[in-house]
């Protein structure tokens, strides 16, 4: 009887031997890194180009605040969904993160400019939160719809398929094998993740748009448990969710309005390239 304890206790020891043998090889199965990639058109309580372009005004400190407080259900969300370790990325063009409301445990990328688009992100990572997300340019119902210039209007395509930020990013996460597994913003920008990611990444929907400034707005307590509960179950479906990848090479186009022209209606500009590494997809 004890040779068959003591041959059972051996057994479970070299399984659990052989596991973490597993684990150590592979340290991304080792822990759960999360790379939070932030915007701030998608955040509750946001619907007019004041709240974000306007740096340092009332609208915009608010607008911040709205910002760190949604984050904030994010990461906690994470952190209770199993994230080991979770870096955020201040992706706002004139940035928004507040030090005095930052998470603890959690590391802030911010400032501008930093040496190349979505710093610190590689292979480590075992998924991707898309937070604060807007739709593309031109989407009707998008709240402050726009990809990458809300101004010049700017509109992308990469292998004849217009494209907004969401794929944009994914695409460049995607290089590094990091899926993009959480989606928040309004309904349209849900729809426009579900369209490209399908329906294995979390979508959660923070307001609704009726035009490009105007939005049904939900109550903050709702969106931040909502927000919290998506972040949670985005950890349950990293391995469901796939990278996002383009063929290479890509063929993309740009347009845009010339805004420094001297004509009384912008010219509208087109230029083309090819892409044979997909981080370059941003540079025409």
């Amino acid at each position: 009887m004890k040779s068959i304890i003591i041959k059972k206790v051996l057994h479970a020891t070299v399984l659990l031997g052989f596991i973490a043998g597993l684990i150590c090889a592979n340290p991304v199965a080792a822990q759960k890194k999360i790379y939070i990639l932030t915007d701030l058109e998608g955040v509750s309580g946001v619907y007019k180009f004041t709240q974000t372009r306007e740096k340092g005004t009332s609208l915009n400190i608010q607008a911040c605040e709205y910002f760190m407080d949604d984050l904030s259900a994010v990461i906690r969300g994470l952190q209770d969904g199993g994230a080991t370790e979770i870096v955020v990325l201040d992706g706002h063009g004139n940035q928004c993160v507040i030090p005095h409301m930052m998470e603890p445990g959690v590391k802030y990328i911010t400032g501008v400019p930093r040496p190349k688009a979505m710093w610190g992100l590689d292979e480590s990572f075992a998924g991707m939160v898309q937070f604060g997300a807007h739709a593309m340019m031109g989407t009707p119902d998008g709240v402050l719809n726009h990809t990458q210039s809300s101004k010049s209007e700017k509109r992308f395509w990469y292998n004849g398929v217009e494209c907004g930020e969401l794929v944009q990013c994914a695409a460049i996460a995607g290089y590094y094998g990091v899926s993009t597994i959480l989606v928040t913003g309004d309904v349209a920008t849900c729809r426009e993740a579900e369209n490209f990611f399908g329906t294995g990444c979390v979508t959660v929907a923070v307001k609704e748009g009726i035009a490009r400034e105007a939005a049904l707005l939900y109550p903050f307590d709702e969106t931040r448990q909502a927000l919290y509960d998506g972040a949670k179950k985005s950890m349950e479906v990293i391995s469901q969710c796939m990278p996002y990848k383009m063929e290479l090479p890509v063929k993309g186009k740009l347009q845009y309005l010339d805004l420094n022209s001297d004509l009384s209606e912008p010219e509208i500009i087109t230029k083309e390239a090819v892409f044979q590494d997909v981080r370059d997809i941003l540079t025409f």
